[in-house]
Order: structure tokens, then sequence, then C-alpha cells
């Protein structure tokens, strides 16, 4: 297959279709970061420690299944493209596993712990098929870096809509159609959330285009993987993605016991059909989705790398303000933790348009377009940021001696505020300094777009 090239802007039309994607992703990976371990641990009845153990022993078949889909997904060679296809062929599957995942069966202490293992990993798995494909559908969709922005931008737009949408519903859902019956409310909310990820990701294949059409892929595959392990700027992604995932996750999974715990939250409804845990994540979730609607602007004036480390630091310092505030201040804690989520907006958003960026690169040093594999480490760092940022919280609820559904001793609630707010503050200063290292800036990507431009245009004839 030939290249071929089309540098036209992308349409409004095919952005939407492209950023609604990754909201049918984050109704599930939204719900997973925001419940998953209070449902394991108060509501299916799994241990904190055994929980947070099985979120992570999970992660060694996600090592093997992101880059391994990267490679297929380059492989492929369909009517339809090389990544389109498994949006509508994995849809279906993915829904599936993720109602399985929420079925709560009666089982013994050693049954639960099983099916959990069993269940997660093969979700996790479906996810793998579906947005390791995704992701690289992002790479082939213009070959103009700022397009690619643009569209990296309404896919964090959608991504911060589908995950408000389950903050802000999810436990109003839960309340109504379990009727207090926690194992229903959440089995019967994960069929609505199901059933529109289909529906949605079918969009997104529709409503897309690959305009990229690189040539036959016949490297080995070992030499795929020795290029981009060459790749610095690549490597310094992966690490970055991974700890800043970490440390959002963290605070996530954290939120219902810091609320129920800490603040005393008895799910009373405060405002409408919301209770504090529903209201806080909802704020929070819209300043992810201001920081993503900001993006473009604050790109076009500083360097991606730099904007990146500094978003990092302001979130850390909003992090120890947060830890500051007293419990009667509800308010205040919704304000600063709104403004922490809209710098990792900011940061997400950049990251992975950062990833088709090293695949570009990529592209030009070795004249093979990896877009799948390239992408597949943002689909590893979401999976493996998310299992250790929802494990850590688990962990320290075990060491700090913390009982599901008890009044907690001062050392507990020490925990939770611990996980709740220096925890994750450790990871986004970590993520900051790493990124120093960090070397595609604007001019060399300009003259990669030039050249690639060239290359493509040359081959097309």
């Amino acid at each position: 297959m030939t290249a071929r090239n089309d540098t036209a802007p992308l349409s409004f039309r095919e952005k939407v279709g492209y950023g609604l994607g990754d909201m049918a992703s984050n109704f599930y990976m939204g719900f997973f970061g925001l419940f998953l371990l209070y449902y394991y641990t108060d509501v299916f009845g799994i241990s904190p420690a055994a929980a947070a153990t099985m979120l992570l022993v999970t992660k060694i078949v996600d090592a093997v299944s992101d880059p391994a889909m990267g490679i297929i997904a380059d492989r492929t060679e369909s009517r339809w493209g090389k990544y389109r296809p498994y949006l509508l062929w994995v849809a279906v599957p993915y829904a599936l596993l993720g109602y399985l995942l929420f079925l709560g069966p009666e089982l013994g202490d050693v049954g639960k712990l099983v099916y959990a293992y069993v269940t997660y990993t093969l979700v996790m798995l479906a996810y793998t098929a579906i947005n390791v494909p995704y992701s690289a559908l992002l790479a082939v969709i213009s070959p103009v870096a700022e397009e690619r922005t643009k569209a990296t931008q309404f896919r964090f737009v959608f991504a911060s809509l589908g995950t408000l949408c389950v903050g802000a519903f999810a436990t109003p859902l839960v309340n109504m159609l379990g009727g207090g019956d926690e194992v229903l409310g959440f089995r019967l909310t994960i069929i609505l959330f199901a059933v529109l990820s289909v529906l949605i990701f079918w969009i997104t294949f529709a409503t897309t285009r690959e305009r990229i059409r690189p040539t036959h892929h016949d490297s080995k595959v070992g030499d795929d993987v020795s290029a981009l392990l060459r790749n610095i700027s690549w490597l310094v992604l992966v690490a970055v993605g991974i700890l800043v995932v970490i440390g959002l996750i963290a605070r996530f999974a954290s939120i219902v016991f810091y609320l129920k715990y800490y603040l005393l939250d008895d799910g009373a409804r405060i405002f409408l059909i919301f209770d504090k845990t529903a209201l806080l994540t909802s704020c929070g979730l819209i300043g992810q989705l201001l920081g993503a609607l900001s993006t473009p602007a604050l790109a076009a004036r500083f360097e991606k790398h730099h904007l990146v480390i500094g978003m990092n630091i302001l979130h850390a310092v909003l992090l120890g303000v947060c830890f500051a505030i007293p419990p009667d201040q509800f308010e205040l804690i919704v304000v600063v933790h709104s403004l922490g989520i809209f710098t990792f907006g900011v940061i997400i958003t950049l990251l992975f348009s950062m990833y088709t960026d090293c695949a570009e690169y990529g592209e030009w040093r070795t004249g093979k377009n990896t877009a799948g594999l390239t992408v597949s480490a943002s689909m590893f760092s979401l999976k493996f940021g998310s299992a250790v940022g929802g494990a850590l919280p688990g962990f320290m609820l075990a060491w700090f001696g913390f009982v599901a559904n008890e009044v907690q001793t001062d050392t507990a609630i020490t925990g939770i505020r611990l996980m709740f707010n220096v925890l994750p503050a450790v990871f986004f200063v970590a993520a900051g300094v790493l990124m120093s290292f960090y070397r595609i800036d604007r001019a060399t990507l300009q003259r990669v777009e030039s050249e690639l431009h060239e290359r493509r245009a040359a081959a097309a004839r």
C-alpha cells in the first residue's frame, strides 16, 4: 500500500467522532478508577490488600498484551484500514466483559477473589484490543501535528465528559436502580454504560478516516521494538504517563473513602440528585474538561514538555493545599480539587498528542510507521498506572488499619488523608522532574513533518 497525504484540516464532525471514542472508553475506565476498589472492598467483600494485589498482579498480562496488540494492529490490512476495524469488532465483547466484572455472584472468599482476577484480566484484554488501535488511529488521522493536537483536544474533552457522566450519575444510579442493594445497583448501572459504549465506538468507526497509508509493514518485530527503545523521548513519555495516571487514580480511588470516613458523608443529597461524592467528582471532572479545552491555546504559547512540567508541579502544590483544609470546608475542598484536575486535563491531553509526535519522529528516523506499537505504551501507561494508582490506596488502607463499614481510628483517618493528597503529590512531582528529559521540541517536529510530507508525496507518485 502506498503512502498518501491529506493535509486539509479535520472536519468538526470527524474531530467529534474521534473524541467520542474516548468517552466510550472512560465510561469504563472512569467507573473503574472511581469505584472499583470501593466495590471490591465494601460491596463484593474482598479485603483491601487482596484487591490491591489483584490489581497489580493482573498487569503482568498487560505488559505482554499491550505491545502485542500494537504489533498486530500495525500489521493489519483491511478495507477499513489498520486501526479502525477494531472499533467495530471488539466493542460488543468489551461491553459484555465490563458487565461481568460487576455481576457480583455469591461465592466464598476464595471464589470471589478468583472471579475478580479472571473478570478483571479479561476486561483489560478487551480494553487493549479496542484502545490500542483507537489511540494509534490518531497517528494516521492527519499528517499535521496541529490537527492531531486538535483531535487530541476533542478526545480528552469527551474523555472528561465520559468520566464526568460516571462521576455525576453513577452513585445516584446505583442508589436508584439498586433500591438499597449495592450489588444490584452496580450491576444495572454498568449495563447502561456498556450499551452506550458499544454505540459510541461504532459512531467513532463510522465518522473517522485513516489518511496516512503506510507502506506494507514487513520489518521484524524485534527491529521495531529496538528502534522504539532508542527513542529517548518516547521512553520519557511512557514513564511520565505512568506516574501521572498513578497520581490521579490514587486520588480518585480515595475519594469515596475520604468523603465517607473523613468528611463523614452519609450519602445524603446536597444538590438535586447529587451527594457529596457525585458533586466533588463531577466538579473535578469539569475542571479536567476545561483543562483539555485550554490545551491548544496553551500549547501555542509554550513548548509542550515545558507546559507538562509546570502543570505537574502546580498540581502537587494544590494537593498540599488540599491536605491542610479542615473537613468542615467542603466547598473549598471542591474548588482546590477542581483546580488540580484542571492541570491534569492539560497534562493528559498534551501527553497523548506527544505520543503521536514520537510516532512521527520514529518514522522520520527509521522509515517505518509503527504507530500501533508506539501508542500501545499510552494504553499500558493508562492501565498500569490505573492499576497501581488503584492498588496503592488499598495497601495503605490495610497498613493503617482500615476496617470497612466501621468507625475508623485516628491512624486510619490519617492514612486516608495521606492517600488522598500526599501520595498523589509525590507522583506528580516525579513526573514533572522526569519530563525535563524530553527532547522533541517544536522546531524538531516542524522539520520532521516537512520531510515526512516530502517522502509521502514522492511515494504516492
